[in-house]
């Protein structure tokens, strides 16, 4: 945890340990004197540090379907808003593109599309990626990377 262990944890978190000593108890980690011990321990817990106590000595468990939907979620979220962020930081040129159309009269075909076009083409795809049949986040991740590392070069 990076939280201090000296924080009062909730009936949430109890419950959380309570749920992974049950299931090292059920994959044979545990006797039943220990488990049930750990478990009045982890019922009984004020803070973070006595329920660490409880599975210092036992593997992480690997995350649930609900944890690892949740993650999805999460890393899906935060990709969505830095692919609208550059869309947007894209689509400059083509307000001062249609700036200078309407400014020079508006005439002849509506040129500036050919710049909104390649403002486009990379949130298309991106998002296709995101929110997609076979979703790959982590073509979204490099794809996005670069320009990333960029904006935090320039800050």
């Amino acid at each position: 945890m990076s939280e201090p262990t000296h924080v009062r944890v909730s009936d949430a978190e109890r419950e959380r340990v309570a749920s992974d000593l049950r299931e090292h108890f059920a994959q044979g980690r545990l006797d039943t004197d220990e488990f049930e011990e750990r478990l009045t321990r982890a019922y009984a817990a004020r803070t973070a540090h006595e329920l660490e106590a409880l599975q210092t000595d036992l593997p992480r468990l690997p995350a649930t379907r609900a944890m690892q939907r949740a993650e999805l979620a999460e890393r899906r979220s935060a990709l969505t808003r830095h692919l609208i962020q550059q869309t947007g930081a894209g689509l400059t040129p083509f307000f001062v593109c249609t700036l200078v159309w309407l400014a020079t009269g508006a005439g002849g075909g509506f040129w500036p599309v050919w710049v909104l076009i390649f403002a486009l083409i990379p949130l298309v795809r991106n998002g296709w990626k995101l929110y997609g049949p076979a979703p790959d986040l982590d073509h979204v991740e490099q794809s996005l990377a670069p320009k990333r590392q960029l904006e935090e070069s320039d800050s």
